[in-house]
């Protein structure tokens, strides 16, 4: 019996993007928004053109389904995710990324470094 633990079930492992192709992200993202609530508005949009939704991530020991992106009044983006018939909207900075990624995260993750400044 192999007991190697196989990566297509770690989740929470973080995409990896260099900081170059983090900017061209973010640039891409931007370059026709002004102002804070443009630009969150403009991120919402890379993600519902390219994030693959629904996909299956675990939070807090339980799998839950994030079934989309919306944006707060605060303008900040959460993810809509749902456990049964509960749903309850994430912080995309809080949100772990299951492994393997869905299609579009790259997103999330410039989404995080814009907000952020910082690779995580």
């Amino acid at each position: 019996m192999d007991n190697k633990r196989k990566r297509g079930n770690v989740v929470g492992q973080q995409l990896r993007l260099s900081k170059a192709r983090l900017d061209d992200l973010v640039e891409e993202a931007l370059v026709d928004a002004y102002g804070e609530s443009e630009q969150v508005t403009a991120f919402y949009t890379m993600m519902e053109n390219d994030l693959r939704l629904p996909f299956e991530t675990e939070i807090l020991g339980m799998t839950v389904i994030v079934e989309g992106i919306d944006i707060t009044d605060d303008d900040q983006l959460v993810a809509v995710c749902r456990k049964d018939k509960t749903k309850q909207r994430i912080s995309l900075s809080e949100l772990p990324l299951p492994s393997p990624v869905p299609k579009g995260a790259e997103w999330i993750v410039a989404y995080r470094y814009w907000r952020t400044g910082r690779i995580r």
